[in-house]
């Protein structure tokens, strides 16, 4: 399809759309917003499926907040228009950070971002504020809808303009259909739906049929049946455990240190630890610029390339990258040598080993991916650890490729005063009791969906119900038997007043008179 002026558009924009539009510096329209945003408007709902990096959010935002705009009565500051549902917490704040950019041209219409992290209390604060549009993760909306208290927000939806439902396939994969279902049940069914995703799969056509009337459905491919950018070039390496950071190192200093680099991890530890930013998938090539992808795995993974060509359908080619002693050793250095110079780092080595060992022993993928293929104290060396951390998953295990520091962990001080004067105040009690003393931590009442809410509710009144029936009946019976024992006793006494009466006339103690 060929690419489009904005101005070209057969349905007209507002100017601060297009003022925002051109402060981001988006010449022409790429070929799923070229498709999408006139069928939105026109009032259609909409499911898209395109690769990531094909400007999907754009595609749905411009539409969204024109919808919204479009309306003749002013939106009141509790009126939820709008509300765009995303797989995860980074994503909802990228969606948030891009609307905020049209926002700043569009002063009526306020946003709202709910994602964890917050209280239910926090968030309901926030929405009664303002909330014409609300970003948020399925989870925390449903959390919002069922159990708070303070804000009756199926009321506040009653208005609902649009519903878009970003990175949909995701958010199916993740286990969130039974949280859509009851997001979807306080909704108004008179709504415009745009749903947004880089695969079409079997349950996300189910959720169409549910979700959507009479859907146009969008498919944009890109050469080949791809699920990535044409422009990005899949590759992948094969090394060994511990050599995974030297070997990364070399070769983002042999391609150039004037290039961007995106590096991602399975875990936020991860990248907590190794101090770099993650992204979605496919990042590297966005919107017509060149990429590079470089898949990094174990001998033992293999397979893998296999199967993300069969399932995920994208081809990876094969390159060779030797490792270098002398980088490794310099890498392994740095890590030791930083952690002892500052605990707070020495904590994050310690939670990104962890974090990483449980998740890959959960990987979905876990009969190619077998955590017992890996060589464990080759891949602690690779995180640099001064020590091997204590944790379940590595009970019974070889651990004797692990190199441990000589070095006394309680002599690894925090560069931060404060923390390290609480540490310091913990270690006494330690030495004194033997107890390491522990946060005391306020515990959170445990939400549940709203349909177990309510089933327990509903259990609730029946039992109340058949207890009163129960004691009314009981009440009935008791009254029955008490007035059935005192006839009975009337009756025994004027019995006993005859029969005295018969014995006195028979010895003429009495007379009859006639």
């Amino acid at each position: 399809m060929k690419t489009q002026n904005w101005t070209e558009l057969e349905v007209s924009l507002s100017n601060s759309i297009l003022k925002t539009i051109e402060e981001l510096k988006f010449s022409h329209m790429t070929p799923v917003q070229a498709a999408s945003i006139p069928l939105l408007l026109k009032g259609k709902d909409v499911a898209a499926e395109a690769v990531t990096g094909s400007g999907k959010t754009i595609a749905f935002l411009v539409p969204l907040l024109e919808i919204l705009q479009k309306r003749k009565e002013k939106w009141k500051p509790t009126e939820v228009g709008a509300i765009i549902i995303s797989p995860t917490r980074e994503l909802a704040v990228q969606i948030n950070e891009v609307l905020q950019k049209f926002l700043n041209n569009i002063p009526d219409l306020k946003q709202v971002l709910l994602v964890g992290g917050a209280t239910i209390t926090e968030d309901a604060e926030k929405l009664k504020a303002a909330a014409n549009i609300i970003v948020a993760t399925p989870g925390r909306l449903e959390d919002i809808f069922s159990n708070c208290k303070s804000i009756n927000m199926a009321m506040r939806v009653k208005s609902l303009e649009i519903l878009i439902l970003d990175e949909a396939d995701r958010l199916l994969d993740l286990g969130f259909s039974a949280t859509l279902d009851t997001i979807l049940s306080y909704l108004p069914r008179l709504r415009r739906t745009g749903l947004f995703s880089a695969t079409q799969t079997k349950e996300l056509q189910q959720l169409i049929r549910a979700g959507l009337r009479n859907p146009a459905l969008i498919t944009v491919k890109e050469k080949a049946n791809i699920s990535t950018p044409s422009n990005l070039k899949n590759n992948y390496v094969i090394v060994n455990t511990e050599y995974k950071l030297s070997i990364m190192i070399d070769f983002i200093q042999r391609e150039g240190t004037n290039k961007k680099y995106m590096i991602f991890l399975s875990t936020c530890a991860c990248v907590d630890y190794f101090s770099h930013v993650i992204q979605a998938c496919g990042r590297t090539a966005r919107i017509g610029n060149e990429g590079n992808a470089l898949l990094f795995l174990l001998e033992t993974e293999d397979a893998y390339v296999d199967f993300i060509k069969r399932n995920q359908k994208v081809d990876l080619e094969k390159i060779i990258l030797e490792p270098c002693m002398i980088s490794y050793e310099k890498c392994l250095k740095c890590m030791k040598d930083l952690q002892k110079h500052d605990r707070l780092l020495f904590d994050k080595a310690n939670r990104a080993f962890v974090s990483y060992i449980q998740a890959y022993n959960k990987h979905e993928c876990n009969l190619i991916l077998r955590l017992k293929d890996i060589d464990l104290g080759k891949l602690a060396m690779s995180f640099g650890l001064l020590r091997m951390p204590r944790m379940p998953e590595l009970k019974g295990k070889d651990v004797s490729s692990f190199e441990q520091e000589n070095i006394d962990i309680n002599s690894i001080t925090y560069s931060n005063k404060q923390k390290e004067k609480n540490r310091l105040e913990k270690l006494k009690i330690f030495e004194d009791s033997g107890v390491w003393p522990k946060a005391h931590k306020r515990k959170r009442k445990q939400t549940e969906p709203w349909s177990e809410t309510k089933k327990r509710k509903l259990e609730k009144q029946e039992n109340r119900k058949k207890r009163k029936e129960k004691k009314l009946k009981q009440v009935s019976v008791n009254s029955t038997k008490k007035q059935k024992r005192k006839i009975n006793e009337q009756d025994i006494e004027e019995l006993a007043k005859d029969i005295a009466l018969i014995k006195k006339l028979k010895k003429k103690k009495v007379f009859l008179l006639k």
